[in-house]
């Protein structure tokens, strides 16, 4: 056999090798995936709560002990419509976070789903959304 045909050969060979190895990495084609049955009303953690204003206090660990915060939410087809926050400071610095807290709160939750609640860092105060999460938590349980 001459240079160039075993040349060609062996090309040829190496190419449908490289393909029938891609081939064999390529993921099969799957069927589409059935739908879920919807979630049963009521049920945790699916976003169906009724409507209403519920609220909670929750508790965080401070430089100064453990403090409170009171939460209040109005809750429209699981979705916050409106948000308040009661302070019960046991200090100066205590206050001074807590009111940050409450003046940034409603940008960050307002509009949004209750299952989507998850706050670290309001306005600069990053303990009080500790107690406030904690209270969110309370919240979900009545609300369903």
């Amino acid at each position: 056999m001459n240079t160039a045909i075993r040349k060609s050969v062996l090309v040829g060979l190496a190419g449908l090798s490289v393909a029938a190895t891609a081939a064999g990495c390529a993921p099969a084609v799957q069927p589409p995936a059935a739908e879920a049955a919807p979630p049963a009303p009521g049920s945790a953690g699916t976003g169906s709560y009724k409507d209403g204003t519920y609220s909670a206090d929750g508790n965080y660990k401070s430089p100064n002990g453990t403090e409170t915060v009171g939460v209040e939410l109005t809750l429209a087809g699981g979705t916050v419509s409106d948000v308040k926050i009661t302070t019960h400071p046991s200090n100066s610095n205590t206050r001074k976070f807590q009111g940050e807290f409450a003046g940034g709160i409603q940008a960050q939750v307002v509009g949004k789903k209750l299952d989507e609640l998850q706050v670290s860092k309001v306005a600069g105060s990053s303990l009080t959304s500790g107690g406030f999460n904690q209270a969110v938590a309370k919240i979900k349980s009545q609300a369903q």
